[in-house]
């Protein structure tokens, strides 16, 4: 299995405090790369794969997951969880944004976004 990215995600409470964190960490380096209104991806010019989200919300899933993990391969990475018997948040499906995606609970009882960008 290859792991592309982690990210973590921070859950705020307004659009206008997605606002002041991307200021803040843009005093680190961090640029805005994906803007929806509810979920804002901040990346360093200098490592793309170095990131950050805030989110006011999940349009699609039960909750606000804690991290997002980028793999190669979604449908296997969802296959093994299946078959370990994790607790599946959320099933696997397309997203019209242009990811396949699940949600699964690790042991600590963190929810991670196990995603592939569809090409």
């Amino acid at each position: 299995m290859t792991v592309r990215r982690i990210v973590p995600n921070i859950q705020v409470e307004s659009e206008e405090a997605m606002r002041t964190s991307r200021d803040f960490y843009g005093l680190l380096g961090f640029e805005e790369v994906m803007n929806m209104g509810w979920v804002t991806t901040l990346a360093s010019p200098a490592n793309p794969t170095a990131q950050i989200s805030f989110f006011t919300e999940e349009r699609t899933g039960p909750v606000v997951p804690d991290l997002s993990v980028e793999v190669e391969d979604v449908d296997e990475a969802y296959a093994q969880v299946v078959a370990s018997g994790a607790e599946v948040v959320r099933e696997l499906r397309d997203e019209e944004w242009g990811v396949r995606r699940f949600f699964v609970r690790d042991p600590n009882g963190r929810v991670v976004n196990v995603l592939t960008h569809r090409a």
